[in-house]
């Protein structure tokens, strides 16, 4: 059933409320006698999340529950356990600590500026989905990686055709064959001449512990994990821009509450949470029986947990279906909880944190370029998103 993946506008589909409201954790029906269930309470949400020894993200456990092939296996840290998981994430944790990931920040700051350079104003829009949300990511994860210069330019065409959505499935599907096939090919090159990205350190400091096919799906996991979703919340967050006169003063500093910074950082944080882009967890498998609020979940039953359903429960105070940037502070699940929490947060809020402010100081005109009645959303997508922002800069 897609339509816990459903939206309203920017907001969750109205039987989402229902559930948080009257039954947190409810059965979903699926199709070939599949059990499971659907949690929707913010408190039932991280009990699940946070119980890695109790549910599965292995991908060979939801392939024997759903009759899902395991030749369909993504790899990566979203679809494994512990030892595995921890393995692969100790490895990649050192690389994402504020402490390693500052060295990006100028980086990152030259790469908003050099984007919006190339955005020119005029009476005509401008899609800031293409201009703006994608080559913010794409460009960073370049750095990240450890992509050179003079290939930058194929991976953002390679990176954008994956989740281009106005072509067929198998364009998308050549071009994410296309980018693996090219992310093997950067291993082996950093294999025999490490640099100083992620791929460089990984080689030097763990060697042979871990093999090129890994690498590879870490890459594709950092780009699959940090393009789309950063993305999409670059073009949300432009929209609510574009439509709330009064964030535009908040993130240049003319608004009376700002103090270095403070007003971005609350706006991304309410935003991440208003937003909850990534909208169902990765879908989890009851190792053993569990008892969740008032349900006992058997050993064997998929549970997913809607992250978007949980972003607006009352544990956030009056109104949680009103983005309100000056909200008391409440950690929000929009990059998820515990051993499975999003690796690449930090990495994320330095680039949503950079490029907010710098897109209103460079447009502060910037408004809709048509009726939001005519905006195209992603319909029923893991990924919440736009398919086009059009607005006048001028």
């Amino acid at each position: 059933m897609l339509w816990p993946l459903r939206r309203d506008g920017l907001d969750p589909v109205v039987e989402l409320s229902r559930h948080r409201e009257q039954e947190r954790v409810a059965p979903l029906p699926l199709p070939f006698g599949v059990r499971a269930w659907l949690v929707t309470g913010y408190d039932e949400v991280k009990a699940v999340l946070g119980h890695v020894e109790g549910f599965s993200n292995d991908f060979a456990n939801l392939a024997g529950t759903t009759g899902i092939g395991t030749r369909h296996n993504p790899g990566g840290l979203g679809f494994a356990d512990p030892p595995a998981h921890t393995r692969l994430r100790r490895m990649l944790a050192p690389e994402f600590t504020m402490r390693r990931l500052r060295r990006l920040a100028p980086r990152i700051q030259s790469i908003v500026e050099e984007v919006l350079d190339a955005i020119e104003p005029g009476d005509a829009p401008v899609d800031l989905w293409p201009t703006f949300a994608l080559p913010i990511p794409s460009l960073t994860i370049c750095e990240l990686l450890g992509v050179p210069y003079g290939e930058r330019e194929n991976f953002q065409r390679l990176a954008a055709a994956r989740f281009d959505l106005t072509g067929a499935a198998g364009g998308s599907l050549n071009a994410m064959s296309e980018s693996l096939c090219y992310l093997s090919d950067l291993v082996a090159r950093q294999r025999l001449a490490p640099g100083d990205g992620l791929l460089g350190m990984l080689i030097r400091e763990h060697g042979d512990a871990v093999d090129d096919r890994e690498l590879t799906g870490l890459a594709d996991g950092v780009l699959t994990g940090g393009l789309e979703t950063t993305a999409s919340m670059l073009a949300l967050g432009a929209l609510v821009i574009a439509r709330e006169p009064q964030l535009k003063r908040l993130l240049v500093g003319t608004h009376p509450d700002t103090q270095s910074g403070q007003a971005t950082a609350q706006f991304v944080e309410e935003l991440l949470r208003y937003l909850s882009v990534v909208q169902v967890a990765f879908p989890r498998c009851a190792l053993r029986d569990f008892q969740v609020g008032d349900v006992r979940i058997a050993a064997g039953d998929l549970v997913a947990c809607s992250l978007s359903a949980a972003n607006r429960a009352g544990v956030f105070g009056a109104d949680p279906d009103v983005l309100d940037p000056s909200r008391p502070a409440h950690p929000h699940l929009a990059f998820g909880h515990g051993a499975h929490r999003c690796i690449g947060a930090e990495l994320a809020r330095m680039e949503l944190h950079a490029a907010y402010p710098a897109l209103v100081r460079r447009f502060p005109r910037l408004r809709l370029a048509v009726d939001p009645t005519q905006l195209a959303f992603r319909d029923a997508s893991i990924v919440f998103g736009l398919q086009a922002l059009p607005v006048l800069v001028t």
